[in-house]
């Protein structure tokens, strides 16, 4: 049995979740609105100030649903509440981020500057010249905008320039290795 399917979703003081048919999930709080159609095999009940999950029964399909819904609705009471970020490093000689209006924009080493617009629902801060913070209340969204940025770039393994996330572990490696000369 899914392990996170069973767990039950607390509710926050705040924030209200309304179920509608066809499994149409609008959770409202201090943030803001998210709304998602979710899959109408999976039960979706609120019991008090908890949420509960139920599948019909194990078939493999369902099985897989019973966790994703869970998680799903899980991340948008979490975003509602509290929102999500992700902090991404710019590293490199001369690679810089700078902020234009709704506009990013990245000095990355190529011959002109990579700019890039913020989509709605999310918010970008540059902080110094080479910290960007992407913050939202949608997971999925936050997560996908910094995956776009971080690809403009990618954190290379020998001097470690590009943009990484900020709790990322780029493995080094050595560059040329000496030959020792044996004659």
């Amino acid at each position: 049995m899914s392990r996170i399917g069973k767990m039950p979703i607390a509710i926050p003081a705040g924030v209200t979740v309304e179920i509608a048919e066809n499994n149409k999930v609008t959770v409202k709080g201090p943030k803001g609105e998210l709304s998602r159609v979710l899959p109408e095999a999976m039960d979706i009940k609120q019991e008090g100030e908890e949420i509960i999950v139920t599948r019909p029964n194990d078939l493999k399909k369902n099985r897989a649903l019973h966790g994703l819904t869970r998680a799903l609705i899980n991340n948008m009471v979490i975003g509602v509440n509290e929102g999500y970020q992700k902090v991404l490093e710019v590293n490199g000689v001369g690679y810089r981020a700078q902020k234009q209006g709704k506009k990013l924009v990245l000095s990355l080493g190529y011959s002109h500057p990579v700019e890039m617009e913020d989509p709605e629902g999310i918010e970008v801060e540059v902080d110094g010249q080479n910290k960007v913070i992407v913050r939202g209340i949608d997971k999925e969204k936050v997560g996908q905008y910094a995956a776009e940025i971080r690809s403009k770039r990618l954190p290379e393994p020998y001097k470690g320039k590009g943009i990484k996330y900020e709790d990322e572990h780029i493995r080094r490696k050595d560059g040329k290795a000496g030959k020792t000369a044996s004659a």
